[in-house]
């Protein structure tokens, strides 16, 4: 990361970054999320990634890749400036007296940063996104745009609707950003040979970021799956987030929850790539003007 802009600034620059990466990796979003609803026998719609996309753009055009956006584009501003803003207040607060910031301090800072992102942010946006998603693959969507769609699930299941796969999110949340701060802070340590004044190139921090992301899929795509399962519209049939787990196991087998790796890995790389190299830039920027 570029020197610490304090919670108010991370804020900012977090918000920004938000924004602007989820315009980019949208499309590999929208093919995840189908192949992890795609079950298996009469049901199963999709042959793979390919076949996923080519069938939703002869349906429905290019810009059919960026059906459901709306939910998950309001929904990734506030995701990222809670992100960013808490890391970077945690990561002040845990620094040690002479300044300097341990990796495993960072590792902390960062699962703190997910969790909160998750709890006031990522369940509500994700469940939004999933159903809405889901209803899309329906012979007759029933939402007709972003406000009647919440409205509908509101109604319809309670505020309780939206916080769907609640658990399964914290999880993930969690896990996904300690595990990214970590490697990304691991890698810029060894690039820089732990020399605090040394300045990492923004290519090589959206490397190192794509490396961080490519390391936290392999880890917790098991819960990914879960938590999408958990916000589908179909999610009634499971009792909590374990039975979802066991339910899965004992229907589809354990590969199952590595369904849709290959789009998010690509997609998450993408994302956590780009996220931490426009944050780089756009901090950098926010420093010099704000001291």
């Amino acid at each position: 990361m570029a020197p610490s802009g304090g919670g108010l600034k991370g804020l900012a620059a977090g918000s920004i970054t938000g924004g602007v990466e989820i315009l980019i990796t949208y499309p590999t979003e929208y093919v995840k999320t189908h192949l992890q609803l795609d079950q298996k026998g009469e049901h199963k719609k999709y042959n793979g990634v390919v076949d996923c996309v080519r069938k939703t753009v002869k349906e429905y055009g290019i810009f059919g890749m960026y059906r459901g956006l709306s939910p998950l584009l309001v929904g990734s501003i506030p995701k990222m400036a809670v992100r960013f803003g808490t890391y970077e207040y945690v990561s002040e607060k845990l620094k040690k007296e002479d300044g300097s910031q341990t990796l495993a301090r960072r590792f902390i800072a960062g699962m703190i940063a997910g969790i909160t992102e998750a709890i006031f942010v990522v369940t509500p946006m994700e469940t939004i996104k999933v159903k809405f998603i889901n209803d899309l693959r329906s012979s007759e969507p029933r939402f007709k745009g972003l406000v009647h769609g919440v409205t509908q699930i509101i109604k319809n299941e309670g505020i309780g609707g939206i916080y769907k796969g609640a658990t399964a999110t914290i999880i993930k949340q969690g896990s996904n950003q300690a595990i990214r701060f970590f490697v990304l802070h691991s890698l810029k340590d060894w690039y820089t040979g732990h020399d605090p004044k040394a300045t990492v190139p923004k290519l090589m921090v959206g490397f190192f970021g794509a490396i961080a992301g490519g390391t936290s899929v392999c880890i917790n795509n098991p819960a990914d799956v879960i938590k999408t399962r958990m916000q589908g519209l179909e999610a009634a049939k499971y009792k909590n987030s374990l039975d979802c787990f066991l339910t899965t196991m004992k229907e589809e087998g354990p590969l199952a929850f590595y369904k849709g790796t290959l789009p998010r890995m690509t997609r998450v790389c993408l994302d956590v790539g780009l996220t931490f190299m426009i944050y780089d830039t756009i901090i950098d920027l926010i420093n010099k003007v704000w001291t």
